[in-house]
């Protein structure tokens, strides 16, 4: 039997997060879901996605983590994991820090 896995999708900062955990649950906490089993991807290669690597740095040493009701927008049960995302909230276009380039000399 394969595990349950859930896509959250929460408001967090102006943004949105869409994040995959193996448990959901209402919580002790009155007026929090409480999100457990956060699942990253994990990359052997050199090809590294950037927002997965911001997800991972914010969220990787997170046991449980207690998400007011208010910022949920959906929380789906699906069938194996997608890309984690982080978007903008007013646009809805993904927020990607992109590489620095070189300032040009004056």
């Amino acid at each position: 039997m394969a595990k349950t896995l859930y896509k959250i999708t929460f408001h967090n900062h102006g943004k949105i997060y869409e994040l995959y955990a193996e448990r959901v649950t209402s919580g002790s906490l009155w007026g929090f879901i409480e999100v457990a089993g956060l699942a990253f991807d994990v990359h052997d290669g050199l090809v590294v996605d950037p927002t997965e690597e911001r997800l991972r740095d914010e969220f990787g040493g997170t046991r449980v983590l207690h998400l007011p009701m208010q910022s949920i927008v959906r929380i789906e049960e699906v069938e194996k994991k997608g890309q984690s995302a982080i978007r903008d909230a007013a646009s809805g276009e993904t927020v990607v820090t992109p590489f620095p380039l070189p300032a040009k000399p004056r």
